[in-house]
């Protein structure tokens, strides 16, 4: 299969695989970052840790590449809109002028009403192709009380929730 198709087929591919959306968010002490991401994934327990690719033309490399810690916000299906505005043309401060955003005592933004907030320190990264991949060690995780988790497939949003269930009538 030659390059051009390699890459095509992958596409539609990755379309197939559901993924959990993410908000990655960090910052450089003077402005806050944020980018939609599905492309995040456990690592390790031992030590609690995980990682997350992103572009190398993404608006929070630079600040990632220089060592920045970040946080992974894990949205719940009532965050779509959130996911859409970290991923279209508005960017930088814009991007926090919606959403529950807090910051942590370490100075990065998390979602407070997220499904979780997992707050990193960052451990290790290497570059690879387009992308880098960012080593998170894990210091501290909130949890929300409800699951609903946003699900990516097939170019549109959907959720694994299960449905709510009516009471019988008597």
């Amino acid at each position: 299969m030659n390059p051009v198709d390699l890459k095509a087929e992958m596409l539609q591919a990755m379309r197939r695989l559901a993924k959990s959306v993410t908000i990655i968010t960090t910052s450089n002490g003077n402005e806050r970052f944020a980018m939609s991401a599905t492309a995040v994934d456990s690592l390790s327990t031992e030590p609690p840790s995980l990682l997350i690719c992103v572009n190398q033309t993404a608006s929070l490399h630079a600040v990632l590449d220089a060592g920045a810690d970040f946080c992974v916000n894990i949205l719940g299906l009532e965050q779509e809109e959130l996911s859409q505005l970290c991923s279209g043309p508005i960017k930088g401060e814009a991007r926090f002028q919606r959403g529950n955003w807090r910051t942590s005592e370490g100075g990065i933004p998390y979602l407070g009403d997220a499904q979780s907030a997992i707050l990193c320190r960052q451990d290790g990264k290497f570059s690879y192709g387009t992308h880098s991949i960012f080593i998170g060690r894990i210091q501290q995780i909130h949890n929300g009380a409800e699951i609903s988790p946003l699900v990516y497939l097939d170019g549109g949003y959907t959720t694994t929730a299960p449905a709510p269930t009516l009471a019988a009538a008597g």
